[in-house]
């Protein structure tokens, strides 16, 4: 008797773990592979931006909001232009008519949230900043639940935590390699504005996957391009003249802004193509490793100090990615006739896993996200 009790329960084993293994070899697809490499694109491309602002540093320059002018300006002449040539609803008057109070809201999230991380610098310290800008993080996931009905499970919880030590480890390799780098003036200014800073990008970004998800990714990168000019374009002409006036320009100064122009420009094109593949959440965890590659480029152009705990750092956060976009989030899909037709980026095996919520939540539930600007 004994003995079939333990061959059943050996036998309920051996199915669990075929079950389990099976799952396992279907969420490590090609797909999760492309997402992963997508998302570590972008987090080159933030390193780009870091470098080129390390040398505009060493070179004297301190004009971020010219930089971020800049950045808008070349959104604002491709994207919105783009949008000019759109017919119907589709139409830069049409969609500006509607709906331009949101995205000037989302436009003043996005220049504030860049310009107050800036800002904090002056005030606290690197470590401060890399572990309290992880707050957008949390943010997010908490966003994403409310507006738009995302629904995470344990194993999308731990993977959080894993990428979060993983910057735990990064921010202890800075303090032992002497780079607490910043300013400690004010630590509780400037802490306070990094959280300011994690809520507007996070606010920022939900709104950006509602859009790109449902209305379209060319809308709004040329919403953002053309209030995020404008707003920029006031506060330069209000904060940094007279920074502007002392920029001794030559070949070398320009082309640092061009690199800078260019991978802000790069990245703020191509990650509502991430986003539409995974989520806001996601992107933000792959773009933990930002950091890890700036250092790594810092190691060869400014010689920092190495230390192991950067490689332990970049094995967690790509063991908290990938488990993360392993597991499919339930969340409502968006109306097919919504998604403008001029926006060809296909959906990943992610968005098509994810069904609509069973307790007869509306599809277009994420017009909250806007409304609740």
């Amino acid at each position: 008797m004994e003995g079939q009790v333990e061959e059943k329960m050996c036998g309920k084993l051996r199915a669990t773990c075929v079950v389990f293994n099976s799952k396992l070899r279907g969420a490590f697809t090609w797909d999760l592979l492309k997402t992963l490499v997508m998302g570590q694109v972008l987090s080159l491309l933030i390193c780009g931006t870091a470098v080129s602002c390390e040398y505009l540093a060493i070179a004297g320059v301190q004009t971020p909001m010219l930089q971020s002018f800049l950045n808008y300006t070349l959104l604002l002449l491709v994207y919105t232009t783009i949008l000019c040539t759109h017919k119907g609803n589709r139409n830069i008057f049409q969609v500006l008519k509607t709906k331009w109070w949101k995205y000037l809201l989302m436009g003043l999230a996005d220049v504030e949230a860049n310009y107050t991380v800036v800002m904090a610098y002056r005030y606290t310290t690197l470590t401060s900043i890399q572990l309290l800008n992880c707050f957008v993080v949390p943010v997010l996931m908490l966003l994403s639940w409310f507006l738009l009905k995302t629904r995470y499970k344990l194993l999308h919880f731990i993977a959080v935590t894993v990428c979060l030590l993983g910057v735990a480890a990064m921010v202890g390799a800075d303090i032992l390699s002497g780079r607490d780098q910043g300013s400690t003036s004010d630590v509780v200014l400037g802490d306070s504005l990094v959280l300011i800073s994690a809520v507007l990008y996070a606010v920022s970004n939900i709104c950006q996957e509602f859009t790109v998800k449902n209305l379209s990714r060319v809308e709004f990168l040329g919403m953002i391009g053309f209030f995020g000019t404008i707003i920029s374009g006031i506060q330069l002409a209000a904060l940094e003249i007279s920074a502007v006036k002392e920029i001794k320009w030559n070949f070398h100064v320009a082309m640092l802004f061009v690199a800078y122009v260019l991978c802000m420009f790069a990245l703020y094109s191509f990650m509502p193509v991430v986003v539409k593949r995974t989520s806001a959440t996601a992107v933000n965890l792959s773009l933990l490793t930002a950091a890890l590659f700036s250092l790594f480029c810092g190691i060869f152009l400014f010689h920092y100090t190495f230390s192991g705990l950067y490689i332990m750092a970049f094995l967690f956060i790509m063991v908290g990615f990938v488990t993360f976009n392993a597991i499919p989030t339930y969340a409502p899909q968006p109306e097919p006739d919504t998604v403008d037709p001029s926006d060809q980026e296909a959906q990943s095996a992610s968005d098509r896993l994810l069904p609509v919520n069973g307790d007869g939540v509306p599809r277009n539930c994420g017009l909250m996200v806007v409304a609740a600007l």
